[in-house]
């Protein structure tokens, strides 16, 4: 009898995302938010920071749940939310150096959680697997952001 547990792809996804989730649950507890909040943090790094709006539809997470989250982000002091020049209706989110900060010391732990995971293939292969992978992700066309699949994935494990 042939061994086809080499050809189930389900179930070669389902254990390295396992591995990743149980070594990434860890990496963000210091963070008000958890995943999501290092989501608001890594974006609002950008070189125009994001205005509420444009990071809600970014992050695919519904306005009132956003507003929370930075509230609870800015009394970390990790965020400050500053005027819209163009819009004085709209708030940009910054990032302050305390994020900074946070996100590299998050980003580094990620990072490891990341090689944990992969720890199985080379630096080549790795580099391969994640570029195949996000190619297949831009196939898949669906509308849903990296946080609801993730989110689905998870429950689902």
């Amino acid at each position: 009898m042939a061994d086809t547990a080499h050809d189930d792809l389900g179930l070669a996804l389902s254990v390295v995302l396992r591995s990743y989730l149980d070594a990434a649950s860890n990496v963000f507890c210091d963070l008000p938010g958890g995943a999501r909040g290092y989501q608001v943090l890594a974006s609002a790094t950008r070189e125009t920071p994001p205005t509420q709006l444009a990071l809600a539809q970014q992050l695919g997470i519904d306005r009132s749940v956003l507003t929370y989250l930075i509230d609870d982000l800015e009394r970390a002091k990790l965020v400050e939310r500053q005027p819209d020049l163009a819009d004085r209706r709209a708030r940009r989110i910054v990032v302050t150096r305390a994020g900074s900060a946070m996100l590299a010391k998050t980003g580094r732990r990620l990072a490891a959680a990341e090689q944990h995971a992969l720890r199985g293939l080379s630096t080549g292969e790795e580099q391969t697997l994640r570029e195949l992978l996000w190619r297949a992700a831009a196939v898949e066309g669906t509308n849903k952001s990296a946080c609801d699949i993730v989110d689905e994935v998870a429950r689902t494990l």
